[in-house]
């Protein structure tokens, strides 16, 4: 099936958004969420009150929610978080529109969020809607370039049932990685959030899963450090 081109994760202005000189206000802005996140005030209201006060778009207001937590949060990731060499002793559990997504964003020259946790986030988001682009079969390689060389045995998917084309997503996936030297299975849940919260050797970037599950690789980072060199990351880290 011929796939038409398509920028995953695009906005045309966020040239200006995060610009050089956006940049300055923004960190400036970070510093004061963060402060505030330290002392226990709610994300939604201070995102709100930050945000107003410098004047930031939605698309600063979302990069500034996905790059920063209080710092007890940060804590908790890092003391959980596997060497990437731990990968292979087992399988290993994908939050698989997670990945792919930020993957496809960073394929597209679109804008991603290098993190203060160390984990790079795409601003796209989700919306219960997803659809195959050109891109996604290039994520899968690199994902599978990525496992193939950290000689991960097994590695299970886990879809969203809820979002659009996910089962047209599973096939994909099956599909795509017949025949490679590490065994693939696909779930498809009502919610990968509730279900890889409660697991361990866990891939994802969702600060939520991350705050829960009993352990975490920073796969996706490696993958768009190592194969894509092109990729346009705001450093809020």
């Amino acid at each position: 099936m011929s796939l038409n081109e398509k920028k995953r994760g695009f906005v045309s202005e966020d040239s200006r958004w995060f610009s050089e000189d956006s940049l300055k206000i923004l960190r400036t802005a970070q510093e004061e969420v963060q402060w505030l996140l330290d002392r226990g005030y709610n994300m939604k209201s201070v995102i709100q009150f930050v945000g107003n006060h410098y004047l930031l778009s939605l698309r600063q207001r979302a990069a500034l929610q996905r790059a920063t937590s209080p710092k007890v949060e940060y804590d908790i990731r890092r003391n959980k978080l596997y060497p990437l060499e731990a990968i292979k002793e087992g399988t290993i559990h994908i939050d698989g529109f997670n990945l792919i997504i930020t993957l496809e964003v960073a394929l597209s020259g679109s804008v991603l969020i290098l993190g203060r946790d160390g984990v790079i986030r795409d601003l796209a988001g989700l919306r219960g809607t997803y659809r195959i682009i050109d891109k996604t079969d290039k994520a899968l390689n690199l994902i599978g370039m990525a496992l193939k060389n950290l000689n991960v045995p097994e590695v299970v998917f886990y879809l969203d049932s809820p979002v659009s084309n996910s089962g047209m997503l599973k096939k994909r996936i099956l599909d795509y990685y017949s025949g490679w030297n590490f065994i693939v299975n696909v779930e498809l849940v009502p919610n990968s959030d509730v279900s890889l919260s409660a697991m361990d050797r866990v891939v994802t970037g969702d600060s939520i899963i991350l705050n829960n599950c009993k352990g975490w690789f920073n796969l996706g980072t490696k993958i768009i450090e190592d194969y894509i060199a092109d990729a346009w990351i705001v450093d809020l880290s």
